[in-house]
């Protein structure tokens, strides 16, 4: 699963489309969503969990943190 999610940033990291206000963007707003779940003492698909790691790799390998 680890390489999975770091093949997918890295893929993410690289695509000249999705700028870095896209991916600041994407991380706030499932931040924001997963707040709300939890927040509603649901559980927390782990598919939200995993995409987060994607964006906050993703992000961190263009230089922001």
């Amino acid at each position: 699963m680890k390489t999975d999610i770091k093949v997918e940033a890295d893929r993410l990291a690289a695509d000249p489309r999705i700028s870095d206000y896209d991916f600041w963007r994407s991380l706030k707003n499932l931040n924001n969503e997963i707040f709300h779940i939890a927040n509603n003492n649901e559980p927390i698909p782990f598919a939200m969990i995993r995409w987060r790691a994607i964006l906050k790799q993703a992000r961190m390998k263009r230089g922001h943190a």
